[in-house]
């Protein structure tokens, strides 16, 4: 199964960003979506899909936490 992770934009340069995931930092395509540095985005085999609120990320989270516990 893969997963959508959710991220945070920290730097941008043309077409790629890089995002920090709880502080593991990758560069991603993000031609598909427009973002802006500080956006929380999904992040999909190694592109942004969306651009998501602050509520929908701590959400994600949570349950991605809950999953790992199980």
């Amino acid at each position: 199964m893969c997963v959508a992770m959710p991220g945070e934009v920290v730097k941008l340069n043309g077409t790629k960003a890089t995002v920090s995931f709880d502080g593991n930092v990758i560069e991603v395509e993000a031609g598909l979506v427009k973002v802006k540095i500080g956006d929380f985005v999904l992040v999909h085999a190694g592109c942004v899909i969306q651009v998501i609120s602050d509520f929908d990320k701590d959400m994600l989270l949570d349950l991605i936490s809950e999953i790992e516990n199980a």
